[in-house]
């Protein structure tokens, strides 16, 4: 946390990371795949209450909405008998460092020089060069178009999470969650025009106009494909399922 701040600024009173956001109630309902795949309660069939949280990636709680950044979906399923999921999902199938320390060592890279307050080129340079995973994240979003909405663009898991049957056999997967209405994105004119505060009016409207909802599906893993790397995605070409729908009440 302390390298967080220092790195990207101190803000009292708001969150350290996903600072700038808006929270939404939903309604999660399995499908037959994910019953298939997984006795988990979460994919019974029935309604399962979710509370959602939309954020921009960061600290800082003034980020524009408008620029090339990762967009957040946070989501906690209130499952029956007390059971709760919480999970954190990106705007992007891969993570911004492959470990822990090397996170860490990420962020101490950007701290501000006390004489420039800007961050030294060459010891960013130099940490990037050693840990080449660090820009994967930020070339991916940087090749990517503004997004229209939170509510249409991808959100991903990035982890590998197993899934077990009632016979006891496993599955592993990475899952994403993609809107039923499809990505919509600005150009860069029209991502200027609206500018750095659009995303959560956007989405109350969208919202009161009609249904706002994502498919979750995981693409399922095979043998040889690595598991334990949240900057390494699944091939393109793994197969998917869909395990349900959360729908933004």
């Amino acid at each position: 946390m302390d390298a967080q701040e220092a790195a990207g600024g101190k803000f009292d009173g708001y969150r350290r990371s996903g600072a700038k956001g808006v929270c939404a109630v939903a309604e999660f309902v399995g499908s037959a795949q994910g019953r298939a795949l997984s006795t988990a309660s979460a994919f019974n069939g029935k309604p399962v209450p979710v509370i959602a949280r939309f954020s921009i990636g960061g600290g800082n709680p003034k980020a524009p909405d408008n620029a090339r950044s990762q967009r957040n979906m946070a989501l906690q399923f209130n499952l029956p008998k007390g059971e709760v999921w919480q999970m954190g999902n990106i705007s992007a199938p891969v993570f911004g460092a492959a470990t822990p320390e090397q996170f860490l060592g990420r962020l101490e890279s950007l701290m501000p020089d006390p004489d420039t307050k800007k961050p030294n080129p060459e010891k960013v340079k130099a940490f990037a060069d050693a840990n080449p995973e660090v820009l994967l994240q930020g070339k991916y979003l940087a090749s990517q178009p503004v997004p229209a909405s939170y509510g249409a663009v991808n959100y991903w898991g990035v982890h590998a999470f197993g899934f077990v049957d009632a016979k006891g056999k496993k599955q592993f997967g990475k899952w994403i969650f993609e809107p039923v209405g499809g990505i919509q994105s600005l150009s860069d004119e029209e991502a200027k025009a609206k500018g750095p505060d659009f995303l959560i009016d956007e989405l109350r409207q969208r919202v009161a106009a009609g249904t706002v909802a994502f498919d979750f599906n995981l693409q399922l893993a095979e043998s040889g494909d690595k598991l334990d790397s949240a900057v390494t995605p699944l091939p393109d070409d793994r197969k998917k399922v869909t395990l349900g729908r959360l729908t933004l009440k």
